[in-house]
């Protein structure tokens, strides 16, 4: 399941970066994706000749300003494009297989078994995935007494 997960985060983030973020609950990521990829996309593409076009109502249309973003984007704008679309496919697709960014200190902390993220010791669930956690009882040291 983690593996579809995981496909399925690469496939949304390549169709508009962001969106596999949203799928692992990254809410961080996948704003800050979205951001860039939008933002990149009003300074780079030309809108003007886009918008005289007209909405798009037929796969006619759709071909049309389709050659108009490739004709008039230069190839430096194209890269860039892709390059934000392929960085967040590739990091949605690591957060979704549940590779964490933390370094040594994280190993001390409780996780998911299912997804991997940091879960409230306090909790019986996963807030993440809803997946039920078995309760951990603290150590105690039990005293024998000889009779």
């Amino acid at each position: 399941m983690t593996w579809i997960r995981a496909l399925l985060a690469a496939g949304l983030s390549v169709i508009m970066p962001g969106a596999g973020h949203v799928l692992v609950r990254d809410w961080l990521r996948a704003a800050a994706f979205a951001a860039l990829f939008l933002s990149a996309s009003v300074l780079f593409l030309p809108l003007e000749q886009i918008a005289q076009a007209g909405p798009i109502t037929s796969y006619e249309q759709a071909f049309e300003q389709a050659e108009i973003m490739t004709e008039e984007t230069d190839a430096m704008a194209q890269f860039l494009l892709s390059f934000i679309a392929l960085f967040a496919a590739v990091d949605a697709t690591v957060r979704a297989l549940g590779y964490r960014s933390g370094g040594a200190d994280a190993a001390d902390e409780l996780t998911c078994p299912e997804c991997g993220k940091e879960v409230d010791e306090d909790l019986e669930f996963c807030h993440w995935c809803t997946t039920r956690l078995e309760p951990t009882e603290p150590e105690t040291e039990t005293e024998t007494t000889d009779i």
